[in-house]
């Protein structure tokens, strides 16, 4: 994952992986052709509604004040300020940023996530850096310098777009998570973006992992500190670099995967509501002109396939965290009068116990122009009440799990559609 500004030669070469690198796995609709700054989208001038623009309005009114802590400068203000958690850290060592030149090893880079918000922070480096999620606008980009001021304040970064609205992002301001190969002094090494789809075995290459168990490993963890001892399994990152201005010893294997999913996610459900818009599908399905519909349709389908984990591979054994991180997600809800939640973890075969992505709840959902949310709303149905029989649904949501999933989402789910009935076969 890149959040950050690049100087004009790094990037170059970022975007020279990217272009070289993994492409996209196979979706029906292709990517977002259109412009971002299209009348319909205006993403560099129009209107932002997101957490970070609402804490800049803090900041300029005086309401809100960051505080500068040594080593760690705005970190801890920013994550606290954000509303993330600590135990959400991610940590990465390959390098692939402006501030790449101090990552390392010995001084990896710390990401914290929530669902609609990530923070970057690299030791020494010359900022913050913060990819948010704008309910209209798609993922916005900005950074905070890490100098001590009276009034520091987020600034809005649009260079970021140069490896953060490419093919791997749908075409539009989206997220990125990458394992990388090992790498050496002249280059970055081969980089495949990471999503849910990809078998374990592959993932998290560059990065830490911590945790209690992990099943038949990955590529995290390779580090030369850790020599010829199995890096499958790491309980904590004590010992392996100076802890001076990091949040905590760990980067969980639990919150790793459920980022692999997000990134993918958020990044189709922003296409859907920018393609929707460009169609001029602000209004009821019927003011969309009809040659626009099937391109409508496919994107809807292939957010439907990423909502309810449709080529998911597989977990073949337990996976577990030891940060906290899995059992507050699981606690934030919400849940049916049952108790069970889109945000309850498996981590045994697959990543949630039930397979519907807790990102339904999310306010980039929720935005979604009405025609989009409705193709939604009918291919989610079609799946979930077992109207589709195509092996490929069939073989990934048993009827258990679509029973689960439709009473939990009428529980739970406000503006769900009235169709949304128990699943009886």
């Amino acid at each position: 994952m890149r959040i950050t500004v690049f100087a004009s030669s790094a990037l170059l070469l970022v975007v020279a992986l990217l272009l070289t690198g993994a492409t996209p796995s196979a979706q029906r609709a292709g990517l977002f052709q259109g412009s971002a700054d299209d009348p319909s989208i205006q993403y560099s001038t129009g209107p932002l509604d997101n957490v970070v623009d609402r804490l800049n309005a803090r900041i300029d009114a005086g309401t809100l004040t960051l505080g500068f802590d040594g080593p760690a400068g705005y970190l801890k203000a920013a994550v606290e300020a954000i509303g993330l958690n600590p135990d959400s850290q991610m940590l990465v060592f390959s390098k692939g940023s402006l501030q790449g030149r101090r990552i390392n090893q010995q001084n990896p880079r710390a990401i914290f996530f929530n669902d609609v918000a990530a923070v970057g922070f690299v030791r020494g480096g010359e900022a913050l850096e913060v990819a948010v999620q704008d309910a209209r606008q798609g993922v916005v980009f900005y950074t905070l310098p890490q100098k001590p001021v009276e009034k520091p304040r987020f600034k809005r970064e649009m260079i970021c777009l140069g490896c953060h609205m490419t093919g791997d992002t749908q075409g539009v301001p989206g997220m990125l998570l990458f394992s990388t190969t090992p790498e050496t002094d002249k280059t970055f090494g081969s980089v495949t973006f990471t999503r849910h789809t990809m078998p374990f075995a592959k993932r998290f290459g560059g990065w830490l992992v911590t945790g209690a168990e992990t099943p038949g490993g990955h590529l995290g963890n390779g580090l030369d500190a850790l020599g010829e001892k199995p890096t499958a399994v790491l309980p904590s990152t004590d010992g392996l670099y100076d802890p001076e201005g990091y949040l905590s010893f760990k980067s969980d294997v639990a919150a790793l995967m459920v980022f692999s999913h997000q990134v993918g996610m958020v990044d189709l459900l922003i296409r859907a509501g920018w393609e929707a818009r460009m169609a001029g599908g602000q209004g009821a399905a019927a003011k969309v002109p009809g040659a626009n519909l099937p391109v409508l349709k496919a994107v809807a389908d292939d957010v439907v396939d990423s909502l309810l984990f449709i080529g998911e591979a597989p977990l073949s054994g337990r996976v577990q965290g030891n940060s906290g991180f899995a059992e507050r997600f699981a606690a934030q809800g919400p849940a049916d009068k049952r108790g069970r939640s889109l945000r309850q973890l498996d981590l045994t075969t697959r990543l949630q116990k039930y397979p519907c992505s807790y990102l339904v709840y999310s306010p980039m959902f929720d935005a979604l122009p009405p025609v989009m949310k409705g193709l939604i709303y009918e291919r989610m149905w079609q799946v979930l009440s077992g109207a589709e029989k195509d092996p490929r649904y069939r073989s990934v949501l048993t009827l258990a799990d679509r029973q689960a999933i439709v009473d939990i989402l009428i529980e739970t789910k406000s503006g769900l559609p009235a169709y949304f009935k128990p699943v009886k076969s």
